[in-house]
């Protein structure tokens, strides 16, 4: 705020008003000064704001909250030159706040607070460990289900289960299982389809603790892999395991991408990982920093990643690993403890 000349700044995405103010509701908008914060939501939250948050002066009122803006005290008196994130919202609502608030300077900008939200206190460390820990527990626990004739929304269904039951808040993110030739579907959701003898079948799920998430990929062959099968899965699992190794402060996430990609590529696959290495991790499931080749971030202890490279043929299947990984100064450690290497069933 110091050095854009900001006045105050207006916080309206749900899980960075959660993040900053500590509030787990869906309608609320924080106005941050240099001194001071206001907080505002409806009536229907006003128990919740009451025990939730505790930094900022608490404003309940009906309506559109952008509506009650011009009723603030901090709002009034001269012209104020406010920031917020142009990129987290529509061009609708932006004109909206031009109405309500004409005689402000509206200014807009990217990533005000994802710049902080990546570099996680141990506090967040210790959710995010907790939610890996829920995640690996419970896919122990279905590994005896998974089978041949077992549809693939019947395992997503029973893994849901067993994490809310072992203390998940909720699932992370819609649960992905897909097996044979649905397996080179990177996003493929579970579907009806039964799972047979010789299937890759890659399960991507993660659970939540205290609004942070896990996010944990793994690929299993029913039955006796073929030569082909172990081959893609071995390229993925070195891949994987150079970028785990090399993971560290100081390094930049190209290259960490660069360093798996180039293991793919020699094996002859790189034309068949066509997403990004990772992302970054916490209150939401895609956070920054992005772990790509066009990134330009340099990681920093604290911050908390993915690690996902995969292969992906259409018709016949792919592979992908995944793990959650906090960075420190002279390494990574690994949240996520399930077995890397392949697993037949």
């Amino acid at each position: 705020m110091a050095v854009e000349d900001l006045d105050l700044v207006l916080i309206t995405e749900a899980s960075q008003v959660r993040y900053l103010a500590g509030f787990t509701g869906s309608n609320a908008l924080l106005l941050l000064g240099h001194r001071h914060a206001d907080f505002l939501t409806d009536p229907r939250y006003r128990t919740q704001a009451g025990s939730e948050v505790k930094v900022a002066r608490i404003t309940v009122m009906s309506g559109d909250l952008f509506d009650q803006l011009p009723n603030l005290g901090i709002l009034k008196g001269g012209r104020k030159k406010i920031g917020y994130e142009s990129h987290l919202m529509s061009e609708r609502r932006a004109q909206k706040l031009r109405s309500v608030l004409p005689q402000a300077l509206w200014v807009g900008f990217d990533d005000l607070v994802a710049p902080l939200s990546q570099l996680k206190d141990p506090s967040e460390v210790a959710s995010i460990e907790k939610a890996a820990r829920i995640a690996d527990q419970s896919l122990a626990s279905v590994l005896p289900s998974i089978k041949p004739g077992v549809r693939e929304r019947d395992i997503a269904a029973e893994l849901e289960y067993k994490m809310l039951m072992a203390g998940s808040e909720k699932v992370a993110f819609e649960t992905i299982v897909a097996s044979g030739p649905r397996s080179a579907l990177p996003h493929g959701r579970a579907s009806m389809r039964r799972i047979a003898k010789g299937d890759f079948v890659t399960i991507d799920f993660g659970a939540t603790v205290d609004g942070y998430i896990s996010d944990i990929t793994r690929t299993f062959v029913i039955g006796n892999p073929t030569p082909r099968q172990k081959r893609v899965y071995d390229v993925v699992y070195r891949a994987q395991g150079a970028a785990l190794r090399k993971a560290r402060s100081g390094v930049a996430c190209a290259s960490l991408d660069k360093t798996a990609r180039a293991i793919i590529t020699r094996a002859g696959h790189g034309k068949r990982f066509e997403h990004g290495l990772g992302h970054g991790i916490g209150l939401a499931v895609h956070e920054g920093p992005a772990v790509n080749a066009k990134s330009k971030t340099i990681l920093k202890p604290g911050m908390v990643i993915t690690i996902e490279p995969g292969v992906y043929y259409p018709g016949w299947g792919g592979v992908r690993i995944e793990d959650d990984i906090v960075i420190g100064q002279h390494g990574s450690r690994v949240l996520t403890h399930s077995e890397r290497s392949l697993v037949v069933l």
